[in-house]
């Protein structure tokens, strides 16, 4: 892992919008004064007559970009997790989500992985509250070739777009031949006594584990759950029936995230579900890989779950 490239998903994000600026007129980008910390920046840079520095004005911006949807453009809106779901969720509701618009809202800095900028900025509930909001695609990439092709994914769909980007580096643990399916899950690891179902930076983390557990003769399915909204309900299903038992691994609240997804979705025949992820508390100060440690996000966290999953499992 050590000698794997690692790059930021906002890096990735900031990327792929100079992709857009060169071949796609239609894209307009918005941000609320914080274009070197999203990477819209490089958007900016590459073509300053398409970009539009609101201000902290983030309510507004939604409003904004709205209104540049319904005039043919394919608005990008940018701003941290925390101000793009939490402090303007009424916009993005009502003048988003209820037209359903095609609007792209690439939030960055989600999760305990923030760090330093501490609880009130490490939005852990920014897919509960997405995953409110009728019609709304969520989709959490897992490193800088998802994150991209998730980018140009979604400008090809018509409708409202939830982008969720990370500020600390993760490996790149794609290839060059990485196809990002609209939502599908990806299998990365076959197994017949548990799955992993992960998200965004623990989806190489619930690799890591799935080798070790495979030291102990623990055969682990993992599951990359790019899409949060609309979930891969099939994959899943057959999962849970092959398998018997799911851990979900997500750096978001065990509240309405991708543990409450997975479960909505295996409903009709369930079967034991343990959730990894925050445990309804808030973060603190802190660098990013060190709080993953303490929330017991990464590798040994997931372990540590598959084992008391395990224990649940139906004979």
């Amino acid at each position: 892992m050590a000698d794997m490239k690692k790059v930021a998903t906002r890096d990735s994000y900031g990327a792929a919008l100079v992709k857009l600026a060169e071949t796609n007129p239609k894209v307009v980008v918005f941000d609320a004064d914080l274009a070197t910390a999203t990477k819209t920046i490089m958007f900016k840079k590459a073509c300053p007559e398409r970009f539009f520095d609101c201000g902290i004005a983030e309510a507004g911006m939604m409003v904004t970009a709205a209104g540049a949807s319904t005039c043919g453009y394919i608005p990008f809106v940018s701003t941290f997790a925390m101000f793009a779901a939490g402090r303007a969720y009424e916009q993005v509701r009502n003048s988003i989500g209820y037209p359903h618009l095609n609007v792209k809202i690439g939030a960055t800095h989600a999760g305990i992985s923030v760090g330093e900028d501490g609880a009130t900025h490490q939005c852990n509930e920014d897919l509960a509250l997405m995953r409110t909001i009728p019609g709304m695609t969520i989709i959490n990439p897992a490193d800088d070739v998802e994150a991209q092709a998730a980018v140009m994914a979604a400008v090809a769909y018509e409708g409202p777009v939830y982008l969720r980007f990370g500020r600390l580096a993760v490996p790149v643990f794609n290839g060059p031949d990485y196809k990002f399916q609209w939502g599908k899950g990806i299998t990365l690891k076959e197994g017949t006594d548990v799955t992993i179902a992960a998200t965004g930076l623990l989806v190489y983390e619930a690799v890591l584990a799935a080798e070790e557990l495979a030291k102990e003769g623990i055969s682990t399915r993992v599951l990359n759950i790019h899409t949060i909204k609309p979930i891969d309900k099939d994959l899943l299903a057959k999962a849970a029936a092959e398998t018997g038992v799911i851990v979900t691994a997500e750096e978001h609240s065990i509240i309405g995230g991708l543990g409450a997804a997975v479960m909505e979705a295996i409903s009709e025949d369930p079967v034991p579900v343990v959730r990894l992820g925050v445990n309804d508390t808030y973060g603190h100060s802190g660098k990013g890989a060190e709080l993953l440690l303490e929330y017991s996000l990464g590798r040994d966290g997931i372990i540590s779950a598959v084992k008391d999953a395990l224990k649940l499992k139906k004979n």
